[in-house]
């Protein structure tokens, strides 16, 4: 019974711990050798014209940086380092995130502390590593195709390019194939919507397919502004199209 009751004691005590409400987020972040006073801004989208908007800006002290506010659901947003050659992408999200900036090599800062980041961050080290092939054959080959270029060498460059494609083709199948695989067991992460999100884009996408992975989402993930796209895009897939013959009242199915 003791032990029972310090485990309950215990998840309390967690509980009270934690530095958020549900529907709040608190961005903790190291900034390791930025000095103090440089500007960070929390970046989103204007949901109605999808541009870049700052929704607020902080300043490095110490090496920290901290960002509080509220979210509704999980979206993307960026932190921009100011002098900082790009964006650190990340999932605003309700949660303590944690994000460690790499200022060397800002596309190597790590993001973790909530689900989704989590996810996010486990999802494109696996796609970097699918994609490994492909800029290893562009680092080899970068010399000796501006060489070739320069020669005017059309061998050279035709049969690079040949190479090129062949292995752009092959990374390409594997990426979709993990897309797929990762949506079909994830219902409840945010990258799942963003993955069949993305997927509708392609013409020759299997809609059927990509219909079944949705609709075994999430109902919170369903009832996103992401999900709610998705299944209105879905809804205009079954519409006929423009100049089609519509079927007469009372034929036969």
């Amino acid at each position: 019974m003791k032990k029972i009751l310090f485990v309950l004691t215990a998840s309390a005590a967690i509980i009270s711990c934690s530095k958020v409400k549900d529907g709040e987020y608190l961005i903790t972040g190291t900034a390791t050798g930025i000095e103090n006073g440089k500007t960070i801004i929390l970046q989103g989208a204007d949901p109605a014209t999808r541009m870049p908007i700052s929704l607020d800006t902080v300043k490095v002290e110490n090496g920290k940086f901290e960002i509080k506010g509220k979210v509704t659901e999980p979206a993307f947003h960026s932190l921009i380092l100011q002098g900082a050659n790009g964006p650190i992408p990340f999932i605003l999200e309700t949660g303590e995130i944690k994000i460690a900036i790499d200022k060397d090599s800002i596309h190597k800062s790590k993001i973790s502390g909530t689900y989704n980041n989590d996810e996010y961050s486990t999802f494109i080290e696996e796609m970097t590593k699918t994609q490994k092939s492909l800029i290893d054959f562009q680092k080899k080959n970068n010399d000796k195709m501006k060489q070739a270029q320069q020669a005017q060498d059309t061998a050279v460059i035709n049969s690079l390019m040949k190479q090129y494609m062949e292995i752009q083709k092959e990374v390409g199948e594997t990426s979709k194939k993990k897309y797929f695989t990762y949506a079909e067991s994830h219902p409840k992460s945010f990258i799942s919507a963003i993955i069949v999100q993305n997927l509708l884009n392609d013409p020759a996408a299997d809609t059927k397919k990509l219909e079944g992975i949705f609709n075994s989402f999430d109902e919170s993930l369903k009832n996103s502004a992401t999900g709610k796209e998705i299944k209105t895009r879905f809804g205009q897939a079954k519409m006929p199209s423009v100049g089609a013959t519509a079927p007469a009242v009372g034929s036969a199915k």
